[in-house]
């Protein structure tokens, strides 16, 4: 399995096993079908309510003898809730708590946006709080002791804009390692990749296949006429292309399934190389259109909109 290589000669799988919307019912079987598969990789957050789960599956798969904690590389978020310096250590211990690991390999920040205390989903102004109170500078120095205390091996952000990582940057005694973020053909996010390339700083997509959560035949990925055709010629499936893709531009990829068989076809993806011409035909499909649009964080008055987290 490639796999990415971090300042310390860490490495992360390129592919791993995405754990969102995962019901908790799934996920279980979903995490230990992976890692008897061959995954080594589980991206995970406090903010999808399974981490539990996945925790049971991972003791499971250790008791088995199936892989050791060494071998596996987990990823974990910081909900929005638990931004400011003070907060993120006992959020991450809840996380190790629930997941029962001694510490994570990657903490990320999940989102540019802060909530007060116990808000799971905002309804109203008065459940946000704006960044100008609490900076994400102030956020990632908690990251930092996080890192220092040996409680993560690596930390990061997600869905995080060029500016974001600036701010970040600016005032960081250790830059983010890696920007975990909505990417695949329909939004390919040049700008943004090649800014994480040139500081060093890994990426992460994930909807990498899209999203099937729509009935609009022309912003499924898996229907895409080019996507099919490249597929059908190297005998691969529309899903397989479309990670391929973001794999060769040197992108972990993080799909999400509970189908074994699946399981298995994100896996095998690593095996397959897609040729320049391939690569140069997904480039035209850009519709800069995002699945996850962001929109959830707008209430009357408040202080985010979608434009000023993606644009800002």
């Amino acid at each position: 399995m490639t796999a990415l290589k971090f300042r310390n000669n860490d490495e992360m799988p390129i592919v791993g096993l995405g754990t969102f919307r995962s019901a908790p019912n799934e996920v279980y079987n979903a995490v230990l079908s992976a890692i008897k598969i061959g995954y080594r990789h589980i991206d995970c957050a406090a903010a999808y309510g399974n981490e539990k789960e996945v925790g049971n599956a991972i003791t499971e798969a250790i008791k088995q003898g199936l892989v050791t904690r060494e071998e596996l590389w987990v990823t974990s978020k910081l909900w929005n809730a638990s931004h400011g310096e003070d907060n993120v250590i006992s959020a991450l211990n809840r996380t190790l708590k629930d997941l029962q690991l001694a510490y994570l390999d990657l903490y990320l920040i999940h989102w540019p946006v802060a909530l007060k205390k116990g808000t799971e989903m905002p309804e109203k102004p008065s459940d946000f709080i704006p960044l100008s109170e609490v900076p994400l500078s102030s956020t990632w120095k908690g990251m930092e002791t996080a890192l220092e205390k040996g409680l993560t091996s690596h930390i990061g952000v997600s869905n995080f804009n060029k500016n974001h990582m600036k701010e970040i940057m600016e005032h960081a005694i250790h830059i983010p390692e890696v920007n975990q973020v909505e990417m695949h053909p329909f939004l390919q996010q040049n700008d943004l990749l090649q800014f994480a390339k040139e500081h060093n700083i890994h990426t992460t997509a994930y909807a990498p296949i899209g999203s099937g959560h729509n009935d609009n035949d022309e912003l499924n990925l898996l229907k895409n006429k080019v996507i099919n055709n490249i597929a059908t010629a190297n005998n691969m499936t529309a899903a397989q292309v479309a990670l391929a893709w973001n794999i060769q531009r040197g992108v972990s990829v993080i799909p999400k399934s509970v189908n074994p068989t699946r399981l298995q076809e994100n896996f095998n993806t690593g095996t397959f190389k897609l040729s320049e011409d391939d690569m140069q035909r997904i480039q035209t499909l850009d519709k800069n259109h995002r699945f996850v649009d962001g929109k959830f964080w707008e209430v009357e008055n408040g202080p985010y909109t979608a434009d000023s987290i993606w644009n800002a």
